[in-house]
């Protein structure tokens, strides 16, 4: 159980997966993020760790990764460009340009042979394409022909974020795959529940439902520059976060007036459809606000934006703060983000919530005994 895995993590963004690894004693030893104002972040909280700011395909066709270089890779490829068109083709799924995210992922996998990856991804990947693409996945890291005789034993399983104490209604699919494996179905269930016991024995409140009120309630008031000094934690997930010190990314926001007068007439649980206006959003929850005894929606790249979803405090009229939506995904408080707003905003919507992330790093242990 006290191996130190050494890991890297692919399609990296701000950090989330490589902070619940850390904690649960994996080595960080290689890293892969495309945009070079995101690995600025990852690469301030994770100074030791090798950071290739590079597009996935050249990183494919360098040397950087080599047979048996990290024990674990973990990384979602961004799904948007996933296809079947081309397994209609001579190339098949793999030639599909679409795919290319996903392609060099395996690529990478298939050069390195990690004893496990971990793939997180939207959990509409399981019926896209009427569950064609998923089905496609799940073969191509099967294939001994593709992977020159060995293969993955696979497991996969949505998640949802609230049930590992995370105070916000986020599902992802995560697939794990171990090299080799000779896991059935119940092989996979039954440590999943052991490593939960395991932890709720270490820290009973691990898993307990938090709301809003429980992650952010002891923060004060946003700042010009947003620092403060991290209050004394109320609850026990704010325990769980607490920095002794200085903390950032607490600012506070200007909005229009016109958006300031919609804000005033939302009560919690509302919306846009209670301004009587033609309100022009892709979002049904636009304008929302939120509740103190509930988690919140899934914390978006556009928590800061009224129109962006429901992301407006219950008693004061303004959205989230880089901080708080930061503490809504279970980062700890003294993780800083580095950037402009829309980078920052980014690193935080899309980030693996480093709390499922230490779940999934215990669970790999118990599965590598």
């Amino acid at each position: 159980m006290d191996k130190n895995y050494n890991f890297a993590d692919l399609f990296a963004g701000a950090g989330g997966f490589t902070i619940g690894f850390k904690q649960a004693g994996y080595n960080p030893t290689k890293a892969v993020e495309f945009d070079s104002s995101i690995a600025e972040t990852y690469k301030k909280n994770n100074p030791s760790t090798n950071m290739l700011v590079d597009d996935i395909k050249n990183i494919d066709k360098t040397n950087e990764f080599k047979f048996h270089d990290v024990d674990i890779i973990v990384g979602g490829p961004p799904c948007q460009g996933f296809s079947m068109a081309g397994a209609r083709n001579r190339d098949g799924f793999m030639g599909d340009p679409r795919n290319y995210l996903f392609k060099h992922y395996f690529n990478i996998v298939k050069k390195v042979k990690p004893k496990a990856f971990i793939l997180e991804n939207v959990k509409g990947l399981l019926s896209m394409e009427k569950g064609a693409i998923f089905r496609e996945i799940k073969r191509i890291f099967s294939d001994k022909g593709l992977l020159d005789g060995d293969y993955y034993n696979l497991y996969w399983k949505v998640v949802k974020a609230v049930k590992f104490g995370i105070p916000q209604k986020r599902e992802r699919v995560i697939v794990i795959g171990i090299l080799n494996g000779r896991y059935t179905n119940d092989n996979f269930q039954n440590i999943w529940k052991n490593t939960k016991d395991q932890i709720t024995k270490e820290n009973p409140s691990f898993f307990n439902s938090v709301c809003l009120k429980d992650a952010i309630g002891n923060l004060p008031e946003p700042t010009s520059d947003g620092q403060i000094k991290d209050p004394k934690p109320v609850t026990e997930y704010e325990k769980y976060l607490y920095h002794d010190g200085i903390i950032y990314n607490h600012a506070t926001r200007q909005y229009s007036e016109k958006v300031l007068a919609r804000l005033t007439r939302i009560k919690p649980g509302e919306n846009f459809t209670k301004l009587n206006e033609n309100i022009k959003s892709v979002h049904s929850g636009s304008y929302g606000r939120m509740k103190w005894s509930e988690p919140t929606m899934t914390i978006t790249t556009r928590f800061d934006t009224p129109s962006g979803g429901r992301f407006t405090l219950p008693d004061q009229d303004r959205t989230l703060t880089v901080r708080e939506a930061a503490r809504i995904q279970s980062f700890p408080d003294n993780y800083r983000f580095y950037g402009n707003k829309t980078s920052i905003n980014k690193q935080v919507g899309n980030a693996v919530p480093p709390k499922l992330a230490y779940f999934l790093a215990l669970y790999l242990k118990n599965l590598l005994v």
